[in-house]
């Protein structure tokens, strides 16, 4: 389990009001005790994370948050964190006790619905009380799915483990592939990695080493060159390449080269089908053709870099964007694993191609842009839309523009 990235695991949040048990519930779920358990109200302040083999789901994290009827000042933060963690969790646990569905229940289940979060109300404290029957009339009326359980003796928390499995989103349980489903064996794949001031030291990137790792899985002929070598590449090739992928910064050049019978796509696009939902990346790549002056552009990494005079994200993205639009646009860079708090404020994310994060993660990104009203894509479907060559480069994964 702690070979899985964090990324990839399931993120399971427990939520509801203070004192109902959600701390006993996590340390019953785990087996082990992981969280502070006191009769005293608002007890979990943080939010406290678990990594856990949560069988039969496998790896997930697993989250304590502080109760959404907080109160005060700080309470008020404490509830905005528990928010930011639904942005991000893919099975909400919303726990009830012995008072049953309150007024502030029904609004956190209102909330987790808007957000399109599979959820389970887990019944806590069985042993002191069982669910009343205007609750599971409640839980009928509106299709909410329920269970109880008691913490205290366990009672029920094995078939709870069994519930949330089924409830797992259908992403975690598919196979997804980069480029086996668009080669055959035999096939001659060419790959054009630009070595420039932004590349590794000895070694290639991470998607470069996994296409060319699939290719040869599939019994494919991969040859690696950079954009320089295009010509001499097709020379010594007896005929045309089957396929040609390359590095979204030299697309336009590449696209030069390339014959046009040739199918042509990037790195990053394949990264955005793989990790991502690409039909939701595509849509999110027209919204630069509707940025007005004024309009606020996020630019995503998920991790830490050093910034070089032509990084990508920071100064040829932002300038092709400019340069496209002709608008007045305000830009502004994050990383990390969370977005700004202001997040609605954006009208477009542009975020990286997540090749330092898991698939789980990447979705989990888009799924929370989605969830906050906000259009996303990623830097390869920017790069190409912004280069004039995007109809192209999907077209080999079957989108026709």
């Amino acid at each position: 389990m702690a070979k899985v990235a964090r990324g990839e695991r399931l993120i399971l949040s427990l939520v509801g009001r203070r004192n109902v048990g959600k701390s006993s519930l996590i340390n019953a779920l785990v087996g082990q005790e992981i969280a502070i358990v006191s009769e005293i109200e608002g007890t979990t302040t943080d939010a406290v994370a678990k990594s856990y083999e949560l069988l039969p789901l496998g790896a997930v994290t697993l989250y304590d948050t502080a109760g959404i009827d907080d109160i005060g000042e700080l309470g008020k933060k404490r509830v905005k964190a528990t928010e930011r963690i639904l942005y991000r969790t893919d099975i909400a646990i919303v726990v009830v006790d012995e008072k049953g569905i309150t007024p502030v229940d029904q609004e956190i289940l209102q909330r987790i619905s808007e957000l399109k979060i599979p959820f389970i109300i887990v019944f806590n404290k069985a042993d002191i009380a069982q669910p009343a029957t205007a609750d599971i009339d409640l839980c009928n009326i509106k299709s909410w799915k329920w269970f109880a359980v008691s913490a205290a003796d366990s009672t029920g928390v094995k078939e709870l483990k069994e519930i949330l499995a089924r409830l797992a989103p259908p992403e975690f349980r598919q196979e997804k592939v980069l480029v086996g489903d668009l080669i055959q064996p035999g096939n001659v794949v060419l790959l054009i990695a630009p070595i420039d001031t932004a590349a590794p030291k000895g070694r290639l990137i991470l998607p470069q080493v996994q296409i060319l790792r699939e290719i040869l899985d599939n019994d494919a002929i991969g040859m690696i060159v950079k954009e320089r070598e295009i010509e001499a590449a097709l020379e010594k090739l007896a005929k045309n390449p089957d396929l040609v992928i390359t590095d979204s910064q030299v697309i336009l050049k590449v696209d030069g080269d390339i014959p046009q019978e040739v199918r042509l796509t990037t790195f990053s696009i394949l990264f955005a089908r793989y990790k991502g939902d690409l039909d939701i990346l595509l849509q999110g790549v027209n919204k630069i053709d509707q940025l007005q002056d004024g309009d606020k552009v996020l630019i995503a990494e998920n991790c830490s870099h050093n910034v070089q005079c032509d990084d990508i994200g920071r100064v040829k993205i932002p300038r092709w964007l400019l340069q496209y639009t002709g608008k007045k646009l305000e830009l502004e860079v994050t990383t990390g694993h969370d977005y700004p708090e202001d997040l609605e404020e954006f009208d477009l994310i542009l975020h990286c191609g997540g090749c330092m994060i898991g698939q789980t993660e990447m979705q989990r990104r888009i799924k929370e842009a989605e969830r906050r009203g906000v259009a996303i894509t990623n830097y390869g479907l920017a790069i190409s839309k912004l280069q004039g060559v995007l109809a192209r480069t999907v077209k080999p994964l079957g989108y026709e523009l």
